[in-house]
């Protein structure tokens, strides 16, 4: 054991950062613990603790059912293991899971901590998780099958047909007849929310005046892609009824191509998130009024995650305008030319092709050129499918990029960030340090700590509150 006195901090426990150091005994309940268990904390005086698992062992105590020190020592996370199965589950039978409770039974834990497990890993409530699966589901259908609409509604578990086309447009932004005929089309719409905002949209969308691979201008965007049946410009028009989406091809594309410009437009417009549980926590609070001067605010995702990943590397401790700079040379260099004069972004093989001595002759650092060729090559060979991030666990995607040469802290919740993961803190910010500086009227700046501790209050929203504390720096100027 431990010798006494030992003294250690319970936030920094919680925040997993003695995990692996020591261990946690409880002499009433028999049971061991890693310093981040979220159990109750038990009485001082019921308290061991062990500098190894095997000393617990030894001690006759056996492993948290919670928190599984056991397979935190095999180097294994269990949550991200529970997950997974779930998801997988869920998948192969979205019908089978009547609602958050039955995710609960089949995991085997309470609706607590299935709410925890859910929020850490899909950043969303189970119950809006279950919606998003059985809706993806119903997505598949409508364009694998010509089973009739209410029949595909049922299949994947929805109560009734009135539910399935409400849930349905929800998420989608469509009805489901309406998405069974993209396979047919070059032009669809998108119903778009009450109160939702175009203009920070079109701007993000704009950043880079210069770029062939995307522009924003007016009430317009248009975006160069990469479809399998090769690229296309999705033009979006944002109109009064809807958000109209042309697409530009010089040849039809079929409905998987459809099916993804499809997902790409919800992305670019900010609408596979949901504003309005955080907007009513916010008006809740006279402290977070801040938060309501841009009512409909919303996150604009990046349509592929290799574009996303390529944005995070290249814009790392640049300023937006050089990083414009940096992205347009891979673009020129190994991008697909468009109608229009537009360039959709490279493949990772072309990146990879590009090289970093090409990159370092166009204005690159060696070592952003080093990171951006590794990041690259990690894609193309499959060794990270960064295209998938999204649908799994948000703890193991920034495990994993983080695993890669080049990419920290900030650079692999950006990527999640404009991946569309709800709460992604991006500590690390220099921008949003300042926003939160103001916010709070301090004298200094919060270090890297302190801003992770300032973006708690705004959980499971975090990527969305920085929207608006980044915004915040535009009002203050």
């Amino acid at each position: 054991m431990l010798p006494k006195p030992f003294s250690w901090d319970l936030t920094a426990a919680r925040a997993g950062r003695y995990d692996g150091k020591f261990i946690i005994g409880v002499k009433t309940t028999g049971i061991y613990c890693l310093p981040s268990c979220r159990v109750h904390p038990p009485k001082p005086e019921n308290v061991r603790m062990f500098k190894m698992e095997e000393d617990a062992k030894a001690a006759g105590l056996r492993a948290c059912k919670r928190c599984r020190p056991d397979l935190f020592y095999k180097g294994e996370d269990w949550n991200v293991s529970l997950f997974d199965g779930l998801a997988e589950r869920v998948r192969a039978a979205p019908e089978s899971f009547a609602d958050a409770s039955a995710l609960a039974a089949a995991c085997g834990v309470s609706q607590t901590k299935l709410g925890e497990l859910m929020r850490d890993h899909a950043h969303l409530a189970p119950a809006t998780w279950l919606r998003r699966e059985r809706v993806r589901a119903a997505c598949r259908l409508l364009l694998d099958t010509t089973d009739r609409i209410v029949d595909i509604g049922l299949a994947v578990g929805f109560e009734s047909e009135s539910v399935f086309h409400r849930q349905f447009l929800a998420l989608t932004r469509m009805t489901p007849g309406a998405y069974r005929a993209l396979a047919d089309a070059s032009v669809f719409t998108l119903h778009l929310p009450a109160g939702w905002r175009a203009q920070e949209i079109v701007a993000y969308h704009g950043r880079d005046p210069q770029s062939l691979c995307e522009k924003g201008e007016g009430n317009k965007i248009w975006k160069a892609l990469a479809t399998a049946e090769g690229v296309a410009v999705l033009e979006i028009s944002l109109e009064s009824d809807g958000a109209w989406c042309r697409v530009h091809a010089a040849k039809k594309l079929g409905r998987e191509s459809m099916a993804f410009i499809h997902a790409g437009a919800l992305r670019m417009l900010g609408l596979n998130g949901e504003v309005t549980p955080f907007e009513k926590r916010m008006s809740e609070d006279p402290a977070t009024a801040l938060f309501l001067r841009r009512k409909g605010l919303r996150v604009p995702s990046i349509p592929t995650g290799f574009d996303g990943l390529c944005w995070a590397i290249i814009g790392q401790q640049i300023n937006v305008k050089f990083a414009g700079a940096l992205r347009r040379e891979i673009i020129h260099l190994g991008g697909e030319k468009a109608e229009g004069g537009m360039i959709a972004h490279p493949s990772p093989e072309r990146v990879v092709d590009i090289g970093a001595a090409a990159l370092t002759k166009r204005r690159y650092s060696r070592s952003k050129a080093e990171y951006l060729i590794g990041a690259a090559k990690e894609v193309a060979t499959g060794a990270l499918d960064i295209e998938k991030l999204p649908e799994g666990s948000g703890v193991a995607a920034e495990k994993k990029l983080t695993s890669i040469r080049g990419i920290g802290t900030w650079t692999a919740r950006y990527v999640l960030f404009r991946g569309g993961f709800a709460d992604s803190a991006l500590v690390g910010d220099s921008a949003l340090a300042t926003a939160l500086q103001r916010f709070h009227k301090r004298e200094d700046r919060p270090d890297h700590d302190e801003v992770h501790e300032m973006m708690k209050p705004f959980a499971p929203y975090r990527s969305l509150a920085t929207m608006h504390l980044w915004n915040s720096l535009r009002d203050a100027a």
